[in-house]
């Protein structure tokens, strides 16, 4: 069928996965159930054109051929029909089918809410619309806004602006820009001069990186439901620096070098040499004096 695509969507029964560009895009196939739980989705068809669906919503499609079958249970969808594409709208009692004019392009509003009323509005082409149980049938015409409460045809009567599904553009910047380039001036040329404040440039922050580890999808032609993967084998992991509570900056220096003391021999042992030579002085006076007094004349 085609690529869904929405913010908060999901989807049950057939379907395949596809990565293109490193976009993972949704394919659905015939017998999807999708459900929009807020928002919007967009669906691109493989034949030509797209489909709009205002949340909260739920549907089925069908595909048969060159035949689209929408089952709506609630929402509204916005559908642009390109090529030779038809398209079946049903509800609980209505069906509502798409005709072409002159094999131009078809684009048509269908709504149903909670009370049962549903809305139409073409506005490129007719709708058919068919009472299933009792067979009654109208043609609405192009650009022409109607309403039926409870599926009842009786009740039929045209309405203004009760229809309103448009595609809203996202507000986020693509952040493409446009410049236009010029021829450099002599200014340009001259090497520019580095700034000579001292102020240091601040680091850029370490955010962590989280990894989501998934099993592979698997995909079976023949069976009529896809076999979910098992939430358990999903890994996310976390990287990050861990970092010391206590961080030092400094700078760290050896023991320093003890310097030897003097001997003490060097200080002492000059005054010991002084005092031996004056203890030798006087004992050889003595002596001397003992011979002089010996060999004297009055002796």
């Amino acid at each position: 069928m085609g690529a869904i695509e929405g913010a908060a969507i999901s989807v049950q029964g057939p379907m395949s996965v596809d990565s293109t560009n490193g976009q993972i895009k949704t394919i659905l196939r015939s017998g999807s159930e999708v459900r929009v739980k807020s928002g919007q989705a967009h669906i691109d068809l493989v034949e030509g054109g797209n489909i709009t669906i205002c949340g909260p919503a739920h549907f089925s499609v069908l595909k048969s051929g060159a035949a689209l079958t929408i089952a709506l249970d609630s929402g509204t969808i916005h559908a642009r029909i390109e090529g030779q594409l038809a398209l079946n709208v049903y509800t609980a009692q209505i069906l509502a089918h798409t005709v072409a004019i002159g094999g131009g392009p078809e684009e048509v509003l269908i709504g149903l809410d909670g009370s049962g009323t549903m809305c139409i509005r073409p506005s490129k082409g007719a709708v058919r619309i068919e009472q299933q149980l009792t067979g009654q049938s109208l043609l609405i015409p192009q650009n022409s806004e109607v309403s039926i409460a409870n599926g009842q045809l009786e009740t039929l009567h045209t309405s203004t602006a009760q229809c309103d599904c448009e595609l809203q553009l996202s507000d986020k910047d693509s952040g493409i820009s446009t410049q236009v380039s010029a021829l450099g001036s002599g200014e340009d040329s001259k090497p520019k001069v580095p700034p000579t404040n001292n102020a240091v440039p601040t680091p850029p922050k370490e955010e962590p990186v989280y990894q989501v580890f998934m099993p592979p999808l698997k995909y079976d032609v023949n069976a009529k439901v896809q076999q979910d993967y098992d939430p358990n084998l999903i890994v996310l992991v976390r990287r990050a620096r861990v970092r010391p509570t206590l961080i030092f900056q400094g700078k760290v220096e050896g023991d320093p070098v003890v310097q030897a003391s003097p001997p003490i021999l060097a200080t002492v042992l000059p005054h010991a040499n002084a005092a031996k030579k004056a203890q030798d002085d006087t004992t050889w006076n003595r002596v001397r004096t003992f011979f002089h007094k010996l060999w004297s004349p009055s002796s």
